[in-house]
């Protein structure tokens, strides 16, 4: 047992090379199969337990991200940011150790291969919701430039994970079988994967100018007040020389104040662009009046339109401690990472229209929204291109800003359409309706990324059906393996439970 735990230890770390910037996805196949190796015969405790050290090993490398926020971006102690990341990765292993439990304790030994890969896609849905949602590592993103890339139209990454488990688990019961029937099952997927290939959406003779705009300011100075000059004379600076585009896009929080401390620095270069007929998009904070309120207002994390039109999003999915506190009159001025700037933002009410540029509507996601399978399907249904901002500073030279990217290549091939992305350093690019990086500035350099994109008409099935089906699919699996389970218990009257 200990060299099992040792095993899976090492298998849950496998998930971070699979995945961005090192891209090697196939090696994802590994992780699930060696834990369903080692939990096949194992009881439901060991199996827990089996689970909950493949967690350690998955969230530990895969989201050794979080570590660079806390310590470096809050000045936190080296000892207190070990031990918040710790605890943070321990309470994300407790979701595999749930879902090892469930599957040893619910369903049949017989068909456990079954209810191993139901039981995967089904809680990588429950983390895209759970406690706010952490949509992150999903196997379905290793899909990316690989035969399996074709499914994520038709059923979004959790169909593209379905295909990957279920050739990771035919692999695993020939391991253990010698039989040549899992052996001919193990290409099917794939096969489907090729044979799926469909373009979904075709592109209109709309192209749409677009110029993005990446300045490289430091955390360290970005919401404090003295800077705030300098700020807006580097994006005027960068700026100044695009004017005669139709979309120009600054990213998440670039204007680090509300807008009327912004409107008088910047308002040359606004009138520039609106003389010319340019859109600027720009991430700010904002404003909305609440009377249900304490203060008669509340802050939202906002992309707004700011000449050539009119418009406003809204942030939908906030970061716990980054934009908001949980129990907040508690832990408030316990440690420095819980006083973080603007970490007081709020939720919109209702719906939100997409933002209008040029006569094509665009759906905008901020940040971490990006990584939300159903929240940019269904805000991106009427949309023509999507467009994500993003402030990846927070997290330096980590995985995290090439995990986010991969993330949004996910999302533009499930929605077959172009994707906008702009960040403060990187990295900053535009996808295409394939998930193909089309074009990127490097990182950490200020720079403005100058290039076009098409609207798209037409839907894909996820799009049309989103998660429902796959989400079926999996509920099957399980659901023949329990069946299975309570039929072999009227088969054999007398059981033996020892």
């Amino acid at each position: 047992m200990p060299l099992q735990l040792l095993l899976v230890l090492l298998a849950g770390a496998l998930i971070a090379p699979s995945l961005a910037p090192f891209n090697t996805p196939y090696l994802a196949l590994l992780p699930p199969a060696i834990l369903y190796l080692c939990s096949r015969n194992r009881s439901v405790k060991q199996s827990s337990w089996l689970g909950y050290i493949f967690g350690l090993g998955f969230f530990g490398t895969g989201a050794s991200w979080v570590f660079v926020s806390i310590h470096e971006h809050s000045h936190t102690p080296l000892p207190i940011a070990l031990t918040l990341t710790s605890l943070f990765v321990a309470g994300l292993a407790l979701l595999f150790a749930l879902q090892q439990l469930v599957w040893k304790k619910l369903f049949s030994a017989r068909f456990q291969a079954l209810s191993f890969i139901g039981c995967w896609v089904l809680f990588e849905w429950l983390r895209s919701w759970l406690f706010t949602g952490f949509p992150w590592l999903y196997l379905g993103n290793a899909a990316l430039d690989t035969p399996f890339q074709n499914l994520l139209p038709i059923g979004g990454v959790w169909l593209a994970s379905f295909a990957m488990l279920a050739t990771a688990i035919a692999a695993a019961e020939f391991i253990l079988s010698r039989n040549l029937r899992p052996l001919l099952l193990l290409p099917l997927p794939l096969i489907a994967s090729i044979l799926s290939f469909n373009p979904w959406t075709a592109a209109t003779d709309k192209a749409l100018k677009v110029a993005i705009v990446q300045p490289n300011i430091p955390q360290q100075i970005k919401w404090n007040p003295e800077y705030r000059p300098e700020i807006f004379a580097k994006y005027i600076k960068l700026s100044q020389p695009h004017i005669d585009t139709e979309l120009m896009l600054w990213p998440e929080t670039a204007i680090p104040a509300l807008f009327q401390h912004a409107a008088t620095p910047l308002a040359e270069l606004l009138s520039d662009l609106d003389s010319n007929g340019a859109t600027l998009i720009s991430g700010l904070p904002s404003t909305t009046r609440d009377n249900s309120h304490p203060k008669g207002y509340r802050v939202h994390n906002s992309l707004a339109i700011l000449t050539t039109g009119s418009g406003i999003y809204h942030k939908q999915r906030l970061v716990p401690f980054g934009e908001y506190v949980p129990m907040e009159t508690q832990v408030r001025g316990l440690l420095d990472f819980f006083n973080l700037p603007m970490s007081s933002f709020s939720l919109p009410h209702g719906e939100q229209p997409l933002l209008s540029v040029a006569n094509q509507k665009i759906s905008a996601a901020i940040c971490y929204e990006i990584a939300y399978p159903e929240l940019v399907r269904k805000n991106s249904l009427n949309a023509d291109i999507l467009l994500t901002v993003s402030n990846d500073t927070w997290f330096g030279a980590s995985i995290a800003p090439a995990q986010h990217m991969q993330i949004a290549r996910v999302r533009a091939a499930e929605n077959g359409r172009w994707l906008i992305r702009g960040t403060n350093n990187g990295l900053t690019g535009i996808i295409d309706p394939q998930g193909k990086i089309v074009e990127q500035l490097p990182q950490f350099q200020a720079g403005v990324l100058r290039t076009q994109v098409f609207s798209m008409q037409g839907m894909t099935p996820f799009q049309e059906f989103g998660s429902l089906p796959i989400l079926v699919l999996a509920g099957l699996f399980t659901l023949f393996g329990l069946g299975r389970h309570q039929l072999a218990l009227q088969d054999n009257p007398y059981p033996d439970f020892s």
